[in-house]
């Protein structure tokens, strides 16, 4: 007779359904492609498992609570590891080069460096208790609504916002004690007292000199991330710091597959039936949904979590990013997940941060943001055609060495493809796009349709976000076209 499920499996069980594409999501942003997402995203779930068990024994046999995140950031952090042990062990070919720079270099050492200098946001939510950071994660990064964050928590819907309300308090505070424990020079010391003050104030102003002063300081600008809370800036500040490398493009992904799970946003294409080895890994995860060949690895992960069973990737070394640090204006709005459209694999070797270096089309993976496959160009129109379109060029946030800016284009025509060309005057240089794939040559940024947002009705709107880096100046893209007409800026 076969063995009953213990409670204890069935618990990992509902662990695994609940977390398992937010896993995914980041182990795809993670990876040159989707074969490679996967597995990095089985061997981290099984990581994260092992260690959340036995952080449980330890409570169990302590008599008290240790600190510990919340179990989705547990499982991202596995995923960081597996990847920096990946790279260790000569598989960072399979990882995103991006992000093969970061794991080597310093930043990355103070996610594993002495604990009063780590991020704040880190030791923040660490400082929390389970349930409250549990409760912030949720409706913060993972942009649950309210009563879902309820239900899955076993809170009062009735109540569910005001607890929300006390524990963002709590973070605060735990933030501002951390803040003023971190070693620091006399300036920033000097600066702790107006920041906390202006960090409290509704009024949105900061003072010239505070303003300057945290475009220099990465540790008082996270610290001014985490203590505002009206600004919406506390998202961003949670994602960069606890997840590290990919952090802003994870919250716009998550946002928008909350976006999807409510109906907000465009179904996908295809919904059903096994995957196409050539689609672009973003309908996967933004839609939450596993395709078949996905639903094979998972079923076979599930048996893999019961006790007693191996895991792979024991021992790995912890990475970290700069991507989602927070920005140096606290007050500026904050962006959406960011999300890198998912696809085709990289060229294995090749750790390059610049994509227009990128060789994704050599792959048979869908392709990766930042690594679309340069195709036959649509031929130039005639200079005396109409504009075909009108341009919004939109700056969400900036901070002293990147920014994050979105392109919404309306036609006038139906399409069934689309590419839109545009130009920087200031050396910037795209680095994560979402919803499109990108090419950039010197100053021209080439961004072309997903598999999923392909057709445009007359009228309609199709739009991109991207991230990308900036130096002296960072001036509006200019010299807009779609499928090489010209477009009007609004």
């Amino acid at each position: 007779m076969p063995d009953l499920p213990t409670p204890q499996d069935a618990a990992e069980a509902a662990l695994f359904s609940e977390c398992w594409d937010a896993v995914l999501s980041y182990a795809d942003l993670c990876t040159a492609g989707s074969t490679a997402a996967t597995e990095l995203a089985t061997e981290a779930f099984s990581l994260g498992m092992r260690e959340a068990r036995e952080a449980e024994a330890a409570v169990r046999g302590a008599g008290r609570r240790t600190a510990r995140l919340p179990r989705i950031p547990l499982l991202l952090t596995a995923v960081r590891v597996t990847a920096a042990d990946w790279e260790t062990q000569g598989l960072g070919h399979r990882l995103d080069p991006d992000l093969r720079l970061w794991l080597n270099s310093d930043k990355a050492a103070r996610y594993t460096g002495p604990p009063l200098q780590r991020p704040i946001a880190l030791r923040g939510l660490r400082d929390l208790q389970p349930a409250d950071a549990e409760l912030l994660w949720l409706a913060e990064v993972e942009s649950l609504p309210l009563p879902v964050v309820a239900r899955r928590l076993g809170l009062d819907p009735a109540t569910v916002g005001d607890e929300l309300a006390q524990v963002r308090g709590l973070f605060r505070d735990r933030s501002h004690r951390n803040h003023l424990d971190m070693p620091m020079d006399a300036q920033c010391r000097s600066y702790a007292r107006l920041l906390d003050a202006v960090t409290r104030s509704t009024s949105g102003e900061t003072p010239e000199d505070l303003s300057r002063h945290l475009a220099r300081c990465q540790q008082c600008a996270e610290a001014a991330a985490c203590l505002r809370l009206h600004g919406g800036g506390l998202p961003a500040a949670l994602a960069g710091g606890v997840i590290g490398w990919g952090g802003l493009a994870y919250l716009e992904r998550r946002r928008r597959a909350a976006e999807v799970r409510l109906g907000a946003g465009r179904p996908p294409a295809l919904e059903s039936g096994p995957p196409n080895p050539g689609a672009h890994k973003a309908k996967v995860v933004r839609n939450g949904l596993l395709v078949a060949a996905v639903l094979v690895s998972l079923l076979a992960l599930a048996v893999s979590m019961m006790p007693g069973d191996d895991m792979k990737n024991g021992a790995a070394k912890p990475g970290i990013s700069t991507e989602g640090e927070p920005v140096s204006n606290p007050t500026s709005s904050v962006p959406d997940a960011t999300s890198r459209a998912p696809g085709s694999a990289k060229t294995p070797g090749t750790p390059t941060g610049n994509p227009s270096e990128s060789t994704g089309a050599q792959n048979s993976d869908p392709e990766p943001q930042g690594t679309s496959s340069a195709g036959a160009e649509d031929p130039e129109p005639s200079e005396s055609a109409p504009p075909a379109c009108r341009v919004e060029y939109s700056l969400v946030n900036q901070w002293p060495d990147g920014f994050q800016a979105e392109v919404t284009v309306t036609t006038t025509e139906a399409l069934d493809d689309w590419r839109v060309t545009w130009s920087f005057k200031d050396g910037q240089k795209v680095t994560q796009m979402w919803d499109g794939d990108f090419t950039q040559s010197g100053a021209k940024v080439t961004a072309t349709a997903a598999d999923y947002n392909r057709s445009v009705p007359a009228d309609g709107s199709l739009s991109v976000g991207f991230l990308a880096s900036w130096q002296s100046r960072n001036a509006p893209a200019y010299d807009f076209t779609l499928n090489g007409r010209e477009c009007v800026k609004s």
